[in-house]
């Protein structure tokens, strides 16, 4: 198959078609087919991102490149996975997926393609193979180890360099990205490079920085540091947040207040791709309190429950060293980061017209998998 562009409708391919694809390892490249896909099989959906190149969670964060693969409007549940709730975007090869107008032509002629043909001649995987190799037993009777394509994705993957201008293409022409944002996002690299060359700049530059961001509708200027001396403790606050409840993100100033000198909130990281949505309001999606760690495979369950808010997720802006990468990973928000929104409807219906002009921007850009993906403050040491 071409490589897809976002917008492209796809079916996604019969579950014997798919296997068909698949080693006895329930992978094709070494990217895990998970259970929880199969519940996609024979629905169509638009392609959401190109998915040319990703970030590398379990190794030192880097980017690194991908062939043959996008993401859909999908992500995974964690049904077979002990119930994690990280919602990870999902990987699709394109051998798993036809274009629509292929599966419409399909349907109507009764004649199935090759590679359907070939599903039908023997796989050489089974839908339980791909099940039992979600995890791993532990021989001392402890917690599992699991995998899925989060964990193994150093190794569905190779090495991409942020300097491979080749990918910064590829984002433009897939749709992945808008010009507009490219340039935004080269300049900021530059300038936040030369604000660390040790030449004295640093300050000034900041202080320019938010001086003048409004000029090119972007954010204050994004890695600031927090203010609480690490060591000591930082503030927390209860609003016992439910799924649908609109909040809005307090300030970047405020935020800063709660972080120490780490840029974190009881072991939770603040991200510079979190900035974005400061001052913005959101609708809650769910609360989270256990996640597979990727450089484990183990579960962690967290001391307390972090937030995710729909479309609220990394945008890979201010990211040197994966600029631009598609994962779309959920940001994490400690409930001291937002305020209520008290309303007297529960439509959603007209909340992005209270959004700042930036904001309106992400959402737009985004349109995130009625979801949204771990952000770099779940990439980022300290417990959570």
């Amino acid at each position: 198959m071409r490589k897809l562009k976002v917008g492209e409708w796809v079916q996604v391919r019969s579950k014997e078609e798919i296997l068909s694809t698949l080693d006895s390892k329930g992978q094709l490249d070494g990217m895990p087919f998970m259970p929880e896909m199969f519940a996609f099989c024979g629905k169509k959906f638009q392609v959401y991102k190109r998915a040319h190149k990703t970030c590398d969670t379990v190794f030192p964060i880097r980017g690194r490149r991908l062939d043959q693969a996008v993401h859909l409007d999908t992500r995974c549940d964690g049904s077979s996975h002990g119930g994690c709730q990280a919602g990870c975007l999902i990987f699709w090869k394109l051998a798993w997926l036809k274009p629509h107008r292929e599966a419409t032509l399909e349907g109507r002629s009764g004649v199935e393609d090759d590679n359907a043909s070939e599903a039908q001649s023997g796989s050489r995987c089974t839908e339980f193979n791909v099940l039992a190799q979600t995890q791993s037993a532990n021989p001392n009777g402890g917690e599992p180890t699991y995998h899925c394509q989060a964990t193994r994705l150093p190794y569905a993957t190779t090495d991409l360099a942020w300097w491979d201008i080749r990918q910064y293409f590829e984002d433009y022409w897939s749709g992945n990205v808008g010009l507009w944002q490219m340039v935004c996002g080269a300049v900021y690299s530059r300038y936040y490079a030369l604000s660390r060359a040790g030449i004295g700049l640093g300050r000034p530059m900041q202080w320019f920085y938010d001086k003048f961001y409004p000029l090119w509708r972007g954010t204050p200027f994004p890695r600031k540091t927090g203010t609480i001396p690490e060591g000591q403790p930082t503030p927390a606050e209860r609003l016992d947040l439910r799924p649908g409840e609109l909040v809005q993100v307090k300030p970047y100033a405020e935020i800063l207040k709660t972080l120490n000198t780490s840029n974190q909130n009881r072991g939770l990281y603040w991200d510079a791709e979190e900035v974005v949505y400061c001052d913005g309001t959101y609708r809650v999606l769910k609360s989270v309190t256990k996640i597979i760690d990727e450089k484990t495979g183990k579960m962690q369950e967290m001391k307390t429950p972090c937030i995710v808010l729909e479309s609220a997720v990394c945008q890979s802006r201010y990211s040197e060293c994966r600029m631009f990468c598609p994962r779309s990973i959920y940001a994490y928000f400690r409930e001291i980061w937002l305020e209520r929104v008290e309303t007297g409807t529960s439509s959603s219906e007209g909340t992005e017209d209270k959004l700042p002009k930036t904001h309106l921007m992400s959402i737009e850009t985004l349109r995130s998998p009625k979801s949204g993906s771990r952000l770099a403050n779940r990439n980022s040491k300290g417990t959570v």
